[in-house]
């Protein structure tokens, strides 16, 4: 099994049925927020969904995908903003199958392109989403990824 390490990453991981996400942007830009949305919407439609790590996540590439772990002095936490870190379910790494970052409006897409962002080692399907909008971003991943209310995803497997 070939790997490669990858510097450390600010953003937030985390696994929604049977798909990794990573997503990330610059302090602020909603992360945390997205990945709490993520969380609940999938907890309500029936479907597993788990935190892996928030603001700091470990890279590594293995046989052409990207692995995100969660850091040990902030495993199971997640930031609630305006009360700071809080205990969180979380699993401990996950392979991610869509980057998603988080943009200013003026750069995100309306529609899914099948873009990649290429990384040592490995590439991984890239969206670029409006940040500070977790609402809009919930549902462009959950229409991807065929999570309620959308029949079947348009992300291919």
């Amino acid at each position: 099994m070939s790997s490669v390490k990858i510097p450390n990453c600010h953003g937030t991981a985390l696994i929604l049925g049977d798909r990794g996400v990573l997503v990330t942007g610059l302090s602020g830009t909603g992360k945390t927020t997205l990945a709490l949305a993520l969380l609940a919407h999938c907890r309500a439609a029936g479907v597993f969904g788990q935190l892996v790590s928030d603001d700091q996540v470990l890279l590594s590439a293995g046989n052409g995908r990207l692995i995100v772990t969660a850091p040990g002095p902030i495993a199971g936490m997640a930031e609630a903003f305006g009360a700071g870190p809080a205990q969180i379910r979380h699993e401990r790494r996950a392979v991610i199958d869509l980057l998603v970052e988080l943009v200013d409006s003026k750069d995100a897409l309306r529609l899914y392109d099948g873009a990649e962002a290429v990384l040592p080692g490995t590439s991984v399907r890239s969206l670029k989403l409006e940040r500070r909008n977790a609402q809009g971003a919930v549902f462009a991943i959950a229409s991807l990824f065929g999570i309620v209310p959308f029949r079947s995803g348009s992300f291919p497997g």
